[in-house]
């Protein structure tokens, strides 16, 4: 009798991709204004220092399946910002600045002078501003898909509704769809996925946190931190603008701004995918990353 045996998958889960890569997940003490932050960290690696940045209502895991391939040029560090993931909810809003703060009390825990910034959305945002507040931490940057420049009316309300209500009800169907509008190739979007946002979701106190991230959302609040060429224009970092063909958040015409804000910068365009690029097409976001930040090339 013949059996016929299904060839294993890319991406068995999530942990499975960090199967044959050494790393180290702990949780760090941060200070930040007056109070200490207990903040999740993997970190993956040697070499030059890399800190990947994830966005709204997100962890660390958004990149659990480009740490191995990083690893093999970087000293990888990927964290759960303030209020996010299982780091600290602190009770205050999680404006940009705060959250850049804490990116940079972390880097100084963690005895890293200077380092690579990627940044997801609004991880790119963080990543953005203390690479124009704070230059001498920051050798390159990548601003990956880092989501309505133009600050959209629409755009802010969808998200806001969309991750209140997961959040709300982190029941699979509400939690799922959140993760799916990330996504281009929304059959990607595994179990696994869905239930560790709904594990985070389902947090005590998470409702409050999610509500101080969303302040963001919020044109009054917004306006202080809107990507503007006042600040915008401070980035001295080399700094590659990442963005996909079906980006839910900006397209094109939005890059077209930064680009004529930012004093040095370029646009690559990943093909075949949405807001996570790092999932969607993990070759070409490791390339991308290889060519920009070890060789110092446009990876166009």
């Amino acid at each position: 009798m013949s059996t016929t045996t299904r060839p294993i998958p890319d991406h068995i889960s999530i942990w499975g991709e960090l199967s044959d890569v050494d790393h180290i997940l702990h949780h760090v003490d941060v200070p930040l204004a007056g109070r200490t932050v207990r903040t999740r960290v993997l970190q993956a690696g040697t070499g030059p220092e890399l800190v990947l940045l994830h966005g709204t209502g997100g962890h660390l895991e958004a990149y659990a399946r480009d740490i191995a391939g990083l690893a093999l040029d970087f000293h990888v560090t990927a964290y759960d910002m303030v209020g996010h993931g299982w780091s600290d909810l602190p009770d205050q809003p999680y404006t940009i600045d705060v959250l850049s703060d804490h990116l940079v009390s972390l880097l100084d825990t963690l005895g890293i002078g200077r380092a690579h910034l990627s940044g997801e959305s609004l991880g790119g945002w963080v990543a953005a501003w203390v690479a124009a507040h704070h230059p001498d931490r920051v050798d390159r940057l990548v601003l990956n898909t880092p989501g309505n420049i133009a600050n959209k009316p629409e755009v802010m309300t969808r998200m806001r509704d969309s991750t209140m209500a997961a959040v709300r009800d982190p029941s699979d169907t509400t939690v799922r769809r959140r993760v799916e509008f990330l996504f281009h190739h929304k059959e990607m979007v595994t179990d696994e996925l869905v239930n560790l946002r709904r594990q985070v979701y389902s947090r005590p106190g998470f409702v409050r946190a999610i509500s101080n991230t969303l302040v963001l959302q919020d044109p009054e609040v917004r306006k202080d931190f809107a990507w503007d060429p006042s600040w915008v224009s401070r980035v001295t970092a080399p700094t590659l603008l990442l963005w996909t063909s079906h980006d839910p958040t900006g397209g094109l015409d939005e890059a077209e701004m930064l680009l004529g804000w930012l004093p040095d910068a370029r646009l690559h365009v990943i093909e075949d995918a949405g807001h996570w690029p790092q999932w969607e097409q993990v070759d070409q976001f490791l390339e991308t990353h290889h060519t920009w930040l070890v060789h110092g090339k446009d990876p166009s």
